[in-house]
């Protein structure tokens, strides 16, 4: 072979070499460029010298003279250019690449001309396409040695062609190189893999299609293309059900079940072919944590009843302290140290019991849990139940190992509302549901254990259109727990959270309350009945009740359980009415006791009455706490709670005002303004009557209704004002004999005057109950009560929107006004009597007139008056007590000519100290003067009155203002601390009010 290189190393020297050789050659070739370019080219002999040179290059490459070579491959490659033999030409240049990278002298060089002949090849369309494969393949070695593991990738995808296998091939050598590089491109890994799969697909090599995607996997398994990884399983799972392998198949399948981020036609595609796949199996698929639909763990919530029992699903979601807050009254105490609600269970339940949870066989156990469809589709959910385990031998609960775990079964036949075996040891109840697309359900699922023992839950399954069974396990952590705060043990640890024990079957309370309304109007009145039924086979005692608002409901008394409603509220005529009502020491402590000798006997009911009233606008939350206890003393708990709750809605009706001044002209007598407004918008009310609470007051109409309210009607927002006449008949120590208590009018009839309706009775329950909880409200005590003025306002709503709960029966509104104080703050009120105009013959002597003054004390301290009168108006005790009180000095007495006035007036406000009458002076003397005492002081007791004798003796005929004196009154502290600090000011000065006297000269 050096032989035959030598002789064609001398031919080709001959013939090309040298300068005049070569430009020889040159234009020889000239007129060739202008030839036809061809994919063929031309076709050169063996021995023609393109051949010879082309052979010499390739001797010399094969015995490693690489210098050699490469001289010869540049000679022949600019020949075969401008001959246009591409085919030959790339050959060329594929070897020229070859040879310096052998050299390992310019790595630019190498790579160029690698690149020069793939493209020629290319160019040459098929003919070219192996020589383009094997040129590709030798530049991607190339790279790779020299560590360019980047760009072999890209050379390999480069290298794919038409034909699907080669593709595939070729894509996947090129992901594992951008897996080898540095650093590694995971994503153009798994991506140029999902490409040669897909390639692999559709040539049919399923297998090496799943090969590829499943190595797919382990590179978007923790990343956040969601699209791309629901593609690869879906795929895997089609391929392998292809297979026949359909258990793989289903599993992966399963990874795009809950794909929420995908559209709804991609949805409705995943569930049909999963569907599809489990249908060919013909087996139900069990499947752990099955993701459709999805469970809300933290929206767990387990309602179970163990000494504390609820009447609905309302009051089972009301907040532990709410009910503890209202419950701490009722529960026995056990020792007479104070002791919280914990303790005292904890002494209840022996010690065995206090780490777990307590059920009682027989009553159910609720479990809460929230579906949610992530899809955009539908979907079908059935025979969802929950998981239980239950230990037989309550003893051996600190054993797990020798207690014999039961998982039990549901009964094919169980519905939602089914019972189950009664001969089985538990009790499930399965639910049916679909879910639209997006929504979300709260699934209530129950459990009933029947014995004794050990019972634990374990978690929930349910059925995917019926087809696959989905678990869901409860972790011991899924459930809220109660965390330990300082030193304090937590009374429940995270492992039995789901873990009860069983105990044997107890008495249990079930109430309601019959015909409470759920929306109504302020000022409702009400007969409603309690219900308590006793379905077990033991009775129970020691019943109390406590309410959490007693503003809106009262517990009535038995007799009360049938009245006929509202004439049962009427007044009886022929009885005496003693003040009191019949509930007044029925409550301790806000609790109300049953009768000793009440109980509720095995499967029988009692029922009892409540009054509900309507006390203010708004959303009304009311809670009733029933406490009972266990006639069986070998009962593990004592006592049971039962809690209802109920929403109310208590719309605006009527809005009553009063306003209560001093009757002008009398003692002991007020005006009352009382001004309604109905503030509905639809209801018309009849009003019916007016009443004042105590029997101190009489109250009358300063005119008659028909002229104010024609109808008797007040309709939607429509205003009214009434005025009446209001009298104190309290027992004064100076007054007239006191008037019977019968004789008193304390209501006053607002309807026709001829109506044969009585008039109910505000001083007996319900009225008088309801009464008290409004004075309790406002924070006012008992003190000062009957000095202050309640009222109660009555209507009837005949044909309203509010159901009545009894066809053809009104409804009752009594509208409650407490504390309404007088406008003065004065406690001392005095009135001057006497005559106005008298006659006299004063040629015969002076005229001597004699006044009364009436002064009251209306309030709890005894008062010290004093009453001094003045003569001349520039009397300086005048200047001096003005000056001392505050009162001008310009006040005077004496005659003046002015119009008669035949009015009396009394002055009871704390205006008095601002009220003078300013008389016209004179410069003459004083026509009359106070001819009696000038100082008078005298000691008023609480709640009393006093007459003062006045006389004057008048000089001339003429008109006199007799209201030159002045009254200082001051309160002596009394030393009962309970009354202290009831009367606001503690002592004044009132100067005299105007009384006018007319003196005649008789004939």
């Amino acid at each position: 072979m050096e032989q035959k290189i030598r002789v064609l190393n001398q031919q080709v020297s001959a013939t090309r070499k040298g300068f005049r050789n070569q430009i020889k050659n040159l234009w020889w070739r000239k007129g060739k460029e202008d030839a036809l370019d061809t994919p063929i080219g031309p076709v050169y002999t063996f021995n023609s010298i393109e051949s010879q040179i082309r052979t010499l290059g390739d001797y010399a490459f094969m015995l490693r003279d690489y210098e050699l070579a490469l001289s010869n491959y540049h000679l022949i490659s600019t020949d075969y250019k401008l001959d246009k033999a591409w085919k030959h030409y790339a050959g060329v240049q594929e070897m020229m690449g070859l040879t310096q990278f052998m050299l390992d002298q310019s790595r630019k060089e190498a790579e160029y001309c690698m690149e020069n002949a793939f493209n020629t090849y290319l160019k040459l369309g098929s003919a070219g396409q192996q020589n383009a494969i094997r040129c590709g393949l030798w530049w991607v070695e190339m790279l790779k040695t020299r560590d360019q593991i980047k760009e072999a990738a890209t050379v390999y995808f480069r290298l794919c062609g038409e034909d699907p296998l080669h593709s595939a091939v070729m894509l996947e050598q090129a992901s594992f190189c951008y897996l080898l590089s540095k650093p590694p491109m995971l994503h153009k890994y798994g991506f140029h893999l999902v490409l040669s799969g897909d390639h692999y697909k559709k040539c049919d090599q399923i297998k090496h299609a799943i090969r590829t995607y499943r190595s797919a996997i382990s590179v978007y398994k923790e990343a956040t293309w969601s699209l791309i990884k629901d593609h690869v399983h879906f795929h895997i799972g089609q391929w392998y059900a292809f297979l026949g392998m359909y258990d793989v198949a289903v599993t992966h399948m399963l990874k795009v079940l809950a794909s929420s981020h995908q559209s709804k036609t991609m949805q409705e595609l995943f569930l049909s072919d999963f569907l599809q796949i489990v249908q060919k199996t013909g087996k139900t698929f069990e499947v752990l944590k099955l993701q459709l639909p999805v469970i809300n763990i933290s929206s767990l919530k387990v309602i179970f009843e163990d000494y504390r029992t609820n009447a609905s699903a309302a009051a089972a979601s009301v907040r532990e302290s709410v009910w503890r807050s209202l419950e701490e009254d009722m529960i026995p105490s056990l020792s007479t140290a104070r002791s919280n609600w914990l303790d005292l269970q904890s002494k209840l339940v022996p010690k065995k019991y206090k780490e777990s949870n307590i059920c009682v066989a027989g009553e159910a156990i609720k479990v809460d849990i929230e579906f949610k469809n992530p899809l955009q589709i539908p979907i079908s959910i059935s025979s969802v139940s929950l998981i239980c385990e239950l230990s037989a031998n309550p003893e051996e609960m600190n054993s797990d190992a020798n207690s014999s775990n039961i998982e039990l079964q549901n009964d094919e036949n169980k519905t939602s509302t089914s019972t189950g075996d009664l001969n089985s040891s538990l009790i499930l109840s399965e639910v049916d549901f679909s879910l639209e697309g997006g929504e979300t359900n709260l699934v209530q699922l129950t459990i009933t254990p029947r014995v004794e023992g050990i019972l634990k839950i374990v978690g929930v399954k349910w059925k995917l259109s019926s087809s696959v069974v989905g678990f869901n396990n409860f972790e011991s952590n899924s459930v809220n727990k109660r965390v330990a705060k300082g030193r304090r043990k937590a009374k429940h640890s995270p492992s039995n959270d789901l873990k009860f024990i069983v105990i044997k079957s107890l008495p249990k309370l079930e109430g309601f309350i019959h015909s409470l309304p759920e929306k109504t109007y302020v000022g409702d009145l009400r007969h409603l009945v309690l219900e308590l039924s006793n379905q077990s086979k033991f009775p129970v005692k020691n019943l109390k009740m406590k309410i959490s608002n007693p503003r809106f409901l009262n517990a009535g008394n038995q007799r009360e359980l049938n009245v006929d409603f509202p004439a049962c509220l009427e007044k009886k005529m022929n009885v005496e009415q003693s003040g009191g009502h019949a509930n007044v020491n029925k409550m301790l402590q806000n609790v109300f006791h049953f009768p000793e000798d009440i109980s509720v006997q095995e499967e029988t009911s009692l029922c009892w009455p409540l009054w509900f009233h309507a006390a203010v606008p708004g959303n009304i939350s009311l809670y009733i706490t029933i406490y009972y206890e266990m006639k069986d003393e070998s009962s593990i708990m004592k006592y049971r709670t039962l809690r209802m709750h109920y929403n109310l809605q208590v719309l605006p009706s009527l809005d009553v005002s009063f306003e209560l001044s001093p009757y002008p002209s009398r003692l002991q007598e007020f005006l009352l303004r009382m001004d309604i407004v109905n503030k509905t918008s639809s209801e018309c009310f009849q009003v019916h009557q007016l009443s004042s609470v105590g029997q101190q007051w009489e109250i009358s109409l300063l005119q008659p209704v028909d002229s104010i309210l024609p109808s008797q009607s007040l309709f939607a927002g429509q205003a009214l004002s009434c005025f009446f006449m209001l009298k104190d008949r309290r027992r004064l120590s100076t007054s007239e004999d006191r008037i019977p208590s019968l004789s008193l009018q304390s209501d006053i009839r607002l309807g026709p005057q001829d109506n044969s309706e009585a008039l109910f009775d505000v001083s007996c329950s319900p009225l008088a109950d309801f009464h008290d909880c409004e004075r309790s409200y406002q924070g006012m005590s008992l003190q000062g009560y009957e000095y202050k003025v309640d009222f109660v306002f009555i209507t009837q709503l005949l044909n309203g929107s509010i159901d009545s709960g009894a066809p053809n029966t009104p409804l009752l509104f009594s509208h409650h006004a407490c504390h309404c104080s007088l406008s003065s703050t004065s406690p001392i009120s005095w009135l001057v009597d006497g005559p106005r105009t008298i006659q006299h013959n004063f040629s015969a002597s002076l005229c001597e007139v004699n006044l009364k003054m009436t002064i009251n004390n209306s309030s709890d301290a005894v008062a010290s008056v004093h009453i001094n009168t003045f003569d001349s108006p520039s009397s300086q005790s005048i200047d001096a007590t003005a000056s001392q009180s505050g009162l001008p000095s310009e006040n005077q007495a004496g005659w003046c000519d002015i119009p008669v006035v035949n009015d009396m007036k009394i002055i009871r406000t704390d205006a008095l100290a601002m009220r003078f009458a300013k008389s016209v002076s004179l410069d003459g003397v004083s026509q009359f003067i106070w001819s009696g005492s000038s100082s008078t002081k005298l000691l008023l007791q609480p709640r009393s009155t006093a007459e003062i004798p006045l006389q004057i003796c008048v000089f001339a005929p003429g008109i006199y203002d007799l209201s030159n004196y002045v009254l200082n009154w001051n309160l002596i502290p009394i030393s009962d601390e309970e009354n202290q600090g009831i009367v606001n000011k503690s002592s004044g000065v009132c100067q005299g009010y105007s009384y006018y006297l007319t003196v005649l000269e008789s004939t």
